[in-house]
């Protein structure tokens, strides 16, 4: 053969290489450059197979990207040997194959190879769903054209002919992909090819224009596509493989092949493109499912039902359309009158009337008419049909009409572990979130308001998102024509909205200082305080199931309970003290004391979906804190939250905990750990003991591992009451268990606990005080954040 198969892979990606990604038209040339080569080798391939003789009713052709002409430098070969049932024996056939696909393996190339006639196309066709829309990129690349002809030629009339059965059949499978691979536009580290809005949609958008169902898009969704296989070129270029997973390792260099100022940015403009695909699927979708039920229903002519909603807006066919362009030409407020109808059925509006609205209509004035911003309120009031709408609207550049400043958030990955979602699409989930909250508050209005602008700060450069985001929300809210006041308070909530959750989880709410920095970030307001306790929900809720579990709405509630209490308590007269509410511990039953002082430790579990309290009265002894983390964890439990008070010689301490595996806490068996640990028995710990033995323990001068990258700051004015330590570092199995003991050698009490792991990271809070109950002097501050570094980083002296 003229070109050797011993090294197709370097030659393909060489000829990639030759091309620069980030050049106008570069990916087009490349692709096309690439499939020359590719058809060209496997010509020669098939010229080497049959000797060069002529070849009546076989042929070799190509499926998938192969046959698309778009195959990345290490995409996989789809080839198929077709013949006629009588073009030659089956010995000779299967002959011929070999000679084919060997030289392919023997390159390294994986192939996805099959030798079938047109009836087995057809039947292959018939019964896999897959398979039928690749079938409709058959082409041929060596041999007998007719035969290849007339295999996708009686492919695409199967299709044609079937499409009222294969819809559904393509509805339930897109489904089925999706809740395995998710939304492209949403994923840190998407499947190109198989995500939501990802490469393997385009084709079924091929597919559909094939059943002659509906027409696809062109233009702007052309581009979209060109971007994803420029991205998928990428990847392989940087990898070395044929993948089509964005990986997070690639991100930085696949982001400067293609001439991205960051990986930001690229992840930016594949969210953009996976979601100009996944819309333009949707909608090309209902464009397919009306047209089937025209041909279905039609008993001479058809006019189309129209179903009255108000304001010249009609549901036709499960969608929503204007009645007549004019309206949005002379009613500036109608792309909100709309929106607001269309959410509230529960229905899209049609590509036809987005682009009517997006037209050459007037624009509201600034600062906007009381009816405008009351239409934006209802909008954003409108609940889970606000999502698609909003997407619509958003792809026809009305919402950056609305709010310019969605541009900079639009698209935007967040690299979070608690967030699921890119900036703008969790907006617009808090707000739909904060629909559901609306009755928790008199003002709705700033409510939904402070929902859709909370993040709007999380823009590129920005130290303090929320911060940036106060800022911004000022200048929207006075464009939006709020009252000053109103203005004020949304600048309060997008500035302050994640202090009460961050003061729930990682303050003792049972502090006066906790409640006192409520009060005061409300400034004293309760209404306020409501509105914000509202967005904490609805925010955190939104984020995904990291940031809104059991436990963590549990704290947020006790800290509302508090907060309540100190703003309804009657104001004291001018010269009085201010009263501090504080939860009192109370007294204990004599005789409960009495058999814990005897040594028989008090457990009580209260669960409460997948968190459980633990209510454990035990002596109070140095180390108790530590056992009880440490029995904890070996039971397989994750600590969340510990409060501990000391009552008449008892420890009564409440224990918030996370039960990975799903098993509810038994008291009884705590009951016989604790009482075995106080003997000095440290068999409870056994199974900690193991998992941390695996656990590499460097030390200051060994050169192994990362000490140092724990970080222990000293929170001032927390609480007059202790010295509140804020720890961050590398999460591992008893690391809670490691820093009690600690704190029990130095001599210093754990007063509470407030323990978050996100993404292998702990974001922990300590309450210490000295064996005098009082705050550690600073010497002995110094000592504990040396003594936590230490601890987390698992350095021990040389």
């Amino acid at each position: 053969m003229p070109t050797s198969s011993s090294d197709i892979g370097s030659r393909r990606l060489d000829l990639a290489g030759t091309r620069d990604f980030n050049v106008a038209g570069a990916g087009r040339a490349r692709r096309e450059a690439l499939s020359a080569f590719n058809r060209s080798w496997l010509a020669e391939v098939w010229r080497s197979a049959t000797g060069g003789a002529r070849t009546e009713g076989v042929a070799l052709a190509a499926v998938g990207s192969l046959g698309r002409g778009d195959a990345g430098p290490l995409s996989d070969y789809d080839l198929l040997l077709l013949h006629s049932e009588r073009s030659m024996p089956a010995k000779e056939l299967t002959a011929l194959a070999d000679r084919v696909w060997y030289p392919i393996w023997d390159a390294g190339v994986r192939l996805d190879h099959g030798v079938r006639t047109v009836t087995q196309c057809r039947q292959v066709a018939a019964s896999d769903l897959t398979a039928a829309v690749g079938l409709l990129d058959l082409s041929a690349v060596a041999g007998d054209a007719e035969i290849v002809a007339a295999a996708r030629s009686t492919v695409a009339h199967d299709w044609r002919g079937n499409a009222r059965k294969r819809l559904p059949q393509l509805v339930e499978a897109l489904a089925a992909r999706y809740a395995r691979q998710g939304e492209l536009a949403q994923t840190i580290e998407p499947d190109l090819k198989e995500a939501r809005g990802g490469l393997r949609d385009m084709t079924v958008l091929t597919a559909l224009a094939e059943a002659w169902l509906a027409d696809r898009p062109h233009g702007g969704l052309d581009a979209a596509y060109g971007l994803l296989l420029d991205v998928r070129d990428a990847v392989h270029v940087v990898t070395g493989r044929g993948r089509n997973r964005l990986g997070r390792e690639d991100h930085d260099a696949v982001a400067a092949l293609l001439g991205h100022s960051d990986a930001d940015d690229l992840l930016t403009s594949v969210s953009d493109a996976g979601r100009l695909i996944a819309y333009a699927l949707d909608g090309t979708m209902r464009r397919a499912g009306q047209s089937q039920r025209a041909r279905t229903l039609r008993v001479g002519p058809r006019r189309p039902q129209m179903t009255p909603l108000g304001h010249g807006l009609f549901a036709s066919d499960g969608e929503v359309v204007l009645g007549s362009s004019r309206l949005a030409e002379a009613d500036a407020g109608m792309p909100l009158r709309a929106a607001v109808v269309a959410a509230r059925a529960g229905l899209p509006l049609a590509p036809a009337t987005l682009d009517n609205l997006a037209g050459a209509g007037p624009q509201l004035p600034v600062p906007w008419p009381d009816h405008a911003r009351d239409l934006l309120g209802d909008l954003l009031a409108s609940g889970p049909g606000l999502v698609t709408v909003w997407e619509g609207l958003d792809q026809v550049g009305i919402v950056e009409r609305w709010l310019p400043e969605w541009t900079d958030v639009r698209s935007r990955p967040q690299r979070n572990a608690v967030h699921r979602h890119t900036v703008d699409r969790h907006l617009v989930e808090t707000v739909v979130r904060a629909a559901g909250l609306v009755r928790r508050t008199s003002r709705p209005d700033l409510l939904l308001a402070a929902a859709l602008l909370h993040d709007i700060g999380k823009v590129r450069g920005a130290h303090d998102h929320s911060v940036t985001g106060a800022a911004i929300t000022r200048a929207v809210a006075l464009r939006w024509g709020f009252p000053e006041r109103d203005v004020d308070v949304l600048e309060l909530l997008v500035r302050e909205h994640l202090t009460l959750i961050e003061l729930a989880t990682r303050r003792d709410h049972q502090d006066p200082a906790t409640v006192d920095a409520a009060v005061a970030t409300v400034g004293g307001d309760r209404e306020v305080f409501e509105i914000l306790l509202a967005l904490t929900e609805a925010d955190a809720s939104a984020a995904g199931p990291l940031a809104w579990t059991d436990w963590r709405a549990t704290l947020l509630e006790q800290l509302a309970v508090a907060v309540r209490a100190r703003l309804d308590a009657p104001r004291p007269a001018a010269g009085e003290d201010v009263p501090v509410a504080v939860t009192p511990v109370g007294a204990l039953d004599p005789a409960v004391a009495d058999a814990v002082r005897s040594g028989e430790p008090q457990v009580r579990v209260v669960s409460g979906g997948g968190s459980h309290r633990l209510d454990i009265l035990d002596t109070d002894r140095v180390g108790l804190f530590a056992d009880t983390a440490g029995l904890l964890a070996a039971e397989g439990h994750t600590v969340r939250t510990a409060i501990l008070r000391t009552v008449d010689g008892v420890a009564a301490n409440e224990w918030h905990v996370e039960s990975p595996s799903g098993a509810v806490p038994e008291p009884e068996r705590i009951v016989r750990g604790l009482s075995r640990l106080a003997r000095g028995d440290r068999g409870p710990l056994q199974t900690l003991d193991r998992r941390r033995a695996h656990l590499a323990r460097p030390s200051r001068d060994s050169g192994v591992g990362s000490p140092g990258q724990a970080r222990a700051l000293v929170v001032p004015g927390a609480s007059s009451e202790a010295t509140v330590l804020e720890v961050r570092a590398q999460d591992r199995p008893g690391l809670l268990y490691e820093l009690g003991a600690a704190f029990a050698r130095a001599g210093m009490s754990v007063r509470s606990a407030h323990i978050a792991t996100y993404a292998g990271q702990t974001l922990d809070t300590f309450y210490l005080t000295g064996s005098d109950g009082l705050p550690l002097p600073p010497a002995r501050v110094a000592q504990a954040v040396s003594l936590v570094i230490d601890t987390c980083d698992g350095v021990t002296p040389s």
